[in-house]
Formats: structure tokens, C-alpha cells, sequence
């Protein structure tokens, strides 16, 4: 992809409508300083300086999708705790539509509590619950899901395992790729089947291997297998396995046998947290941007070099992604 298409696909990304479903969180960081070892146990002493908190797990992926330009909504569920009025407070301040986000009253809100000393994080602490939801929870889910869908450009489904995505609210989004509109996913290895017939999955390494039953992928003769798989096996129109250091590797079900691989690109990894969000946020816009799918995951994997380069869940503007070209 040369200079000019990146730039005319970035600014077809404005106003965009992307609804997101998943497992929203917050993610909050304290910050400080070691200077001594505590003398009631072998660790870490950290005198915490200062406090922050952004959106996180699926609520990262509309954050990233509202700086890139898009109008983005969310579906999913909060507490009604402090947490959870941040999280929104959060979101609306990026312009975020809330009204999909349903408040149970019988769990958390999921946060994810890092202690950061020297610019290295040294430990996190992770406050939720793992359980599906009740049966009247997922309903109302739909229902505000497929309300939202009405006037969306695209869906993604971003899945952190905390219960939100059960397979009824998966199929509903399937029913949109079939409409015609962009459905993406990085959806885990236990929510993969013949029903998730969406049009792009995105899994990393140890996501791939583990929906091969644990299989090694260590070399690229095994990664495209694993991706030709994955391709019969859930009916999407597109599987997206990134690689890491070796970059990503498009597989389609119009050109079987012919992935399309996507090199690395060189930059100083810093922190990769939230780097799989800023993918299918990129990719997605992308899709709907009119490039192609190859096109797109080019575009998500500068995306994602500029995400690795700061420290902590983090959002790339358009700008930072052009002038990585």
C-alpha cells in the first residue's frame, strides 16, 4: 500500500458508525516509585505517586474507534459500582455512544488494577467475574444490539472471555454479516464454531493453537494450516492470525491455499498491551473505508506498530498511522 491510498482510505474513516460488543473494563494504573524492599516479605515496595484509569477490553476498541473518526456505540455490561460510572464517564467523554451498556446487579464491573514503578509494570491485579450472563441480561443485550445495528456501518466483537458474548448474541451478529455489513471479531478460541460465520476473526498465536487443540504453530507451514482450518471450521469469510514480531497473515475463503502475509514492522516494542484492540479497530474502519482485505490488515498492522511504542492500553491516531508510511 503506497502513501496516497493509506491517506485516502484514513480520511474515508471520518463519521463512520461502528456498534462494538464484548466485555467492557476499566483499566486503571497506579504510579510510583521502589526505593526499598519490604521487610515483612521478600518483594517490592511502591510509593505510589499518581493515579489513572482509561477504557479497557472491549470499551479500548470503541476508544481507539472514536479517535480514529468513527461514531462508535457499545454494547455490554457494568456494575453499579464506581468503577463502572468512570468507565461510562470515560467513554462519553471520547464521544462514545453508552446507551447499549446494561447495568447487572449481581457483578462487578471488570477492572484490571496495574502498579507501574520505573516505567515497568510490576504487578496487576484483576477485580470480576467470569460466569455467563443471566438469561434476561443477554436478552436485553440483544435487543439494544440489534436496535443499534439499524443505522451501523460495521459490528465488531471483541471477546475477553467475562461472559458477555454467549453464542445467541454471536449469531445475532452473524445475521448482520449476512445483511451485508462488515461483522469482525477477535473472538477466543471457545467461541469459535460454524455459527460464527462473520466476516473477519482475528486470533493470535497462542489463540490459534489453542483452537487447533494446542497444536504448535511454530513454524509457518503450521500457522497457514492452522489458518486454512479455522477458515472451514467457522465459516468466516476471512481468518487474521497475528504473529508478533512476524508480523500477520491474512487467510480467505475466495483464495483458498493463497495467504496473504504481512511483515513486521520495525519498531521498538514498548509495551503491547491493547495492541490486538487497535487491530480490528484499524481493520475494521478500514473494511469500511472500501479498501480491500488485504488493504485493511496492511493498514491495522501499522496501526498496531505505532500502539506498541506506548506504554500501557492506548489509543493510534490517523495521523500517527499515516506517517508511519
Amino acid at each position: 500500500m503506497d502513501t496516497a491510498t493509506a491517506r485516502r482510505l484514513l480520511g474515508n474513516f471520518e463519521g463512520k458508525r461502528v456498534v462494538v460488543v464484548g466485555d467492557v473494563m476499566l483499566d486503571e494504573y497506579i504510579w510510583g516509585q521502589v526505593n526499598r524492599i519490604s521487610p515483612e516479605a521478600p518483594v517490592m515496595v511502591v510509593d505510589a505517586g499518581r493515579y489513572s484509569h482509561v477504557p479497557g477490553g472491549a470499551a479500548n476498541v470503541v476508544n481507539n474507534l472514536c479517535v480514529l473518526g468513527a461514531k462508535a456505540s457499545i454494547v455490554g455490561v457494568i456494575g453499579e459500582d464506581e468503577a463502572g460510572r468512570n468507565l461510562v464517564a470515560a467513554l462519553e467523554a471520547e464521544g462514545a455512544d453508552v446507551s447499549g451498556l446494561v447495568t447487572v446487579t449481581d457483578r462487578p464491573t471488570t477492572r484490571k488494577t496495574r502498579i507501574i514503578a520505573h516505567s515497568q509494570q510490576v504487578v496487576r491485579v484483576d477485580h470480576e467475574k467470569r460466569i455467563p450472563l443471566e438469561l434476561h441480561a443477554v436478552e436485553e443485550l440483544i435487543r439494544r444490539f440489534e436496535s443499534l445495528c439499524a443505522n451501523a456501518d460495521a459490528v465488531v466483537l471483541s471477546d475477553y472471555q467475562k461472559g458477555v458474548l454467549a453464542p445467541s448474541l454471536i449469531h445475532a451478529a452473524a445475521r448482520v454479516a449476512a445483511a451485508g455489513k462488515p461483522v469482525t471479531g477477535n473472538l477466543k478460541p471457545r467461541a469459535l464454531s460454524a455459527d460464527s460465520s462473520i466476516t473477519v476473526i482475528t486470533l493470535n498465536l497462542a489463540e490459534a493453537s489453542a483452537a487447533m487443540n494446542g497444536e504448535p504453530l511454530d513454524t509457518p507451514h503450521m500457522v497457514h494450516h492452522a489458518g486454512q482450518a479455522l477458515l472451514e471450521r467457522t465459516g468466516a469469510a476471512h481468518i487474521v492470525i497475528t504473529q508478533g514480531q512476524h508480523g500477520l497473515t491474512l487467510y480467505s475463503a475466495s483464495a483458498p491455499g493463497v495467504p496473504h502475509h504481512v511483515p513486521p514492522r520495525e519498531v521498538e516494542v514498548y509495551d503491547s498491551a491493547g495492541a490486538g484492540d487497535t487491530v480490528i479497530s484499524a481493520m475494521t474502519m478500514a473494511l469500511v473505508a472500501g479498501a480491500s482485505p488485504a488493504d485493511a490488515v496492511t493498514l491495522a498492522n501499522y496501526a498496531a506498530a505505532e500502539a506498541v511504542k506506548k506504554l500501557g492500553v492506548s489509543t493510534v491516531t490517523r495521523e500517527e498511522i499515516l506517517a508511519g508510511f
